[in-house]
């Protein structure tokens, strides 16, 4: 049985970090692409950061030079650290991983955790 869980999360000031995880269980985690999704009130989810097998990276625009998305496949786990945060960047983020695609059927979900950035 696959497990992802995402750990993290929380309330940060203006200009704070938080560093997010991802860990898998049940995947060879080596295989699957991984990506950091979000979702504020209202809105629809975006993909805001991916790293390959490979270890390429992809940063939506709003997040390039704050976000950095990494992996530790003998961990089972990925990390996206988020700098500089600011009240836009409030919402559920969920972590994904997909052996072709992320985002698509077939790939695995976590149940989302929240991160408030707010004063």
């Amino acid at each position: 049985q696959v497990q992802v869980a995402e750990s993290g999360g929380g309330l940060v000031q203006p200009g704070g970090s938080l560093r997010l995880s991802c860990a898998a269980s049940g995947i060879i985690f080596s295989i699957y692409h991984m990506g950091w999704y979000r979702q504020a009130p209202g809105e629809q989810r975006e993909l805001v950061a991916a790293i390959t097998t490979g270890g390429n990276t992809n940063y939506a625009d709003s997040v390039k030079g704050r976000f950095t998305i990494s992996r530790d496949n003998a961990k089972n786990t990925n990390y996206l650290q988020m700098n500089n945060l600011e009240p836009e960047d409030t919402a559920v983020y969920y972590c994904n991983m997909g052996r072709i695609a992320l985002g698509r059927s077939g790939s695995y979900w976590g149940q989302g955790i929240q991160v408030t950035v707010s004063s």
